[in-house]
């Protein structure tokens, strides 16, 4: 949000800078600037100076792995569900390969015992996720000016200002909402006491407006189901007409009906989560190499699933097929 910098004149991104780095949908796929949340992550861990030594190669050696994997999603020459079957094939891929080669054979604990907080193999599915937001997929996605990726998404809009307050201090607030994915459109606003918005006396603020929403997991457990609740019924307030998902790869919890949140569904892409005396066996890097077998196992066992992630995008493009009822079809059925 910016103050008192208003131009009346010109509502563009550069007097409104958004928040954010994302896709635009209707760009060619090949030459799409795509949100890298996940190369980020493996950035960051090579400037990590707790890294040790032994991992380091492995490190590089996966940010090799990566640059490979995003080339051959590029050339990937599909449309429709073989587009998205393509994608997910290359994404079990390319996701093995970090949590096993990266992290469990690593020889010393650090990475397995801190990728909650590393985010190297948790953050995959989030710059995954825009992959999919394609025209070859989608195809009335050509027609929309839209980004995909993670985003501030707008909540509220509030006024901090009191009777007492100066009648050039509005103080508008903006609330904002971060999701790790987003189908969003730019919204520029602004408000003043003066009917003409004059810039010393303007508040001023771009927002992404989500119209479709999905916070990812990699266990979802109670605790984060009861935030996603919270969090979805924020941005249905703000964008009635948003659709809001909860994509986690195992399920840590007792299902509980969606029915009364704001949540439209839970997508469970690859199974239930190992149950904790079971993990606490991989506690050790002897331990994992003399376990390594039986975990490779489980993870071929329960990989991302694509009828999940087809299901994704079938509701993606619900969105774009719907369109109000005539009257003639109304009165025939009767109901709308």
């Amino acid at each position: 949000m910016s103050n008192g910098s208003f131009n009346d004149s010109a509502l563009t991104q550069e007097a409104f800078p958004v928040e954010g780095e994302m896709a635009p949908v209707s760009e060619p796929s090949d030459t799409r600037e795509r949100p890298t949340p996940h190369r980020s992550k493996l950035d960051e861990l090579l400037k990590n100076t707790k890294l040790p030594e032994g991992d380091l190669e492995s490190a590089n050696e996966a940010l090799h792995k990566y640059r490979s994997w995003v080339s051959q999603m590029k050339q990937v020459d599909a449309t429709g569900d073989e587009l998205v079957k393509a994608y997910v094939d290359l994404l079990n891929t390319y996701k093995r390969s970090i949590e096993v080669d990266l992290i469990w054979d690593s020889e010393s604990d650090f990475l397995f015992r801190q990728r909650g907080q590393l985010k190297i193999d948790n953050s995959i599915i989030e710059e995954f996720l825009p992959w999919l937001i394609d025209p070859r997929v989608i195809p009335q996605l050509k027609e929309q000016d839209l980004h995909a990726g993670p985003a501030p998404a707008f909540a509220a809009a509030y006024f901090s200002s009191s009777l007492t307050a100066s009648a050039s201090d509005i103080a508008m607030k903006v609330r904002r909402k971060d999701q790790d994915f987003t189908v969003s459109r730019r919204a520029y606003l602004k408000a003043s006491f003066e009917p003409n918005f004059p810039p010393s006396a303007t508040s001023s603020a771009a927002v992404w407006l989500a119209y479709v929403a999905a916070e990812c997991k990699t266990n979802l457990d109670k605790t984060m189901f009861q935030e996603a609740s919270a969090t979805s019924h924020d941005l249905k307030v703000a964008v009635p007409a948003a659709r809001y998902y909860l994509i986690c790869e195992y399920l840590d919890m007792t299902p509980i009906s969606t029915a009364g949140t704001d949540i439209d569904e839970v997508l469970i892409i690859r199974g239930k989560r190992l149950g904790s005396n079971k993990r606490k066996e991989y506690a050790s890097a002897a331990k994992r190499r003399l376990l390594r077998n039986e975990y490779v196992d489980y993870l071929d066992a329960n990989p991302i699933r694509y009828d999940v992630l087809k299901r994704f995008v079938d509701h993606l493009r619900s969105l774009f097929e719907a369109r109000d009822p005539s009257e003639e079809d109304v009165v025939a059925k009767g109901y709308f």
